[in-house]
């Protein structure tokens, strides 16, 4: 939001006293690149070391403990996320910090998407708690299926599938004679960053953007799907931020500057990685009813995916109303910083950066 720097994101400077090296073989083999016999005898000992100190069940441990609760940005249990990683840090000797940022943060107040015509339907726009999962039902703390950084918007218009939504999806559209000037167009993901989706969609005169999952490439027609496999239910939203991440990174009211308490901001109106339109992330199931609506040609081959309905272009018949309200507020992001000062090279640093976004 998911990628902006989630509370809880770690930035940890590790000295690594085992490099990878290309060429580096067992002993008994021939001289590795690179390493006198003695040293590459030092090597895998120190290496040796280093794989005794890992124990598969701390990570194991450790992941359960940070996932049990949501932990998105200005969430208590991101904070107390960053406060147990360091924590863990200082256990092992490292000189660590927390520093924090103020950054713009946006969460839904209001979400509708539905289909005004030729019949009337109302998408979900939620996930359902699962059985074998005892986090899928914690609704008070977790934040509802939207991306992130999605301008606000009420906007109503026929509906055009346009593929991934990326520009040769508009030039295919164009060839057959279909403008999605004044429309709301519905891409699936991939293809692309999410982001690039709403951005092409509003540079072609589209109102506004929905992007779901179709089981093709992320559901049943892959695998079984959770939980008796690893791949995306129906019901499963792929959450994300939509930022136009390729304008600049990271918290859209600072550009190029730290987002400290008391920094330089520019309005929200003027933060140019918000998107033009108004987009929402949906399931399948919140799309089959939308997309089986569509009249116009048939999709080409390549742009259908395993959903069992005619993928068709449209536009309409189908006409969705979508709205989108966001509070967009300004919440603290915590970042975990650990050092480890190198006993020959104290000069040089090694960086190793864990970086989460919302969503």
């Amino acid at each position: 939001m998911t990628t902006s720097r989630t509370a809880g994101s770690a930035l940890a400077v590790f000295l690594l006293v085992a490099t990878s090296l290309a060429g580096v073989t067992r002993a008994g083999d021939a001289p590795a690149i690179g390493f006198t016999s003695e040293g590459l005898a030092a090597q895998r000992a120190l290496e040796a070391r280093y794989d005794a100190l890992l124990d598969a069940k701390n990570l194991r441990a450790w992941m359960e403990r940070m996932s049990s609760r949501p932990h998105h940005l200005g969430s208590p249990w991101g904070k107390q996320n960053a406060e147990f990683m360091a924590g863990l840090f200082r256990s092992w000797g490292y000189d660590t910090r927390i520093e924090e940022y103020e950054v713009l943060f946006p969460t839904p107040k209001e979400r509708v998407l539905e289909m005004v015509s030729p019949t009337r339907f109302v998408a979900r726009l939620e996930e359902p708690a699962l059985a074998g999962d005892r986090t899928s039902g914690q609704k008070n703390e977790q934040l509802p299926t939207y991306n992130a950084y999605s301008r606000d918007g009420d906007v109503t218009g026929d509906l055009v599938y346009v593929n991934y939504g990326i520009p040769a999806d508009y030039e295919e559209l164009a060839l057959r004679g279909i403008d999605v000037k004044g429309k709301i167009v519905i891409s699936r993901y991939g293809g692309s960053w999410r982001g690039i989706k709403p951005k092409v969609a509003a540079e072609h005169g589209a109102i506004g953007c929905i992007i779901y999952s179709d089981p093709g490439e992320d559901g049943y027609a892959q695998g079984d799907a959770y939980p008796g496999g690893g791949w995306r239910p129906d019901a499963g939203v792929q959450r994300g931020s939509v930022k136009d991440m390729p304008v600049y990174s990271g918290d859209p009211l600072t550009p190029g500057w730290p987002a400290t308490k008391g920094a330089k901001r520019l309005a929200i109106s003027e933060a140019t990685t918000i998107t033009l339109i108004p987009v929402l992330p949906i399931s399948a199931a919140d799309a089959r009813p939308l997309l089986a609506a569509l009249g116009g040609p048939l999709a080409p081959a390549r742009w259908r995916g395993a959903l069992p309905i005619s993928y068709r272009l449209g536009p309409g018949p189908a006409r969705v109303h979508l709205k989108a309200v966001f509070d967009w507020k300004m919440v603290t992001a915590f970042d975990v910083i650990a050092m480890l000062p190198g006993a020959e090279r104290p000069d040089e640093w090694v960086i190793r950066a864990t970086i989460t976004t919302p969503g």
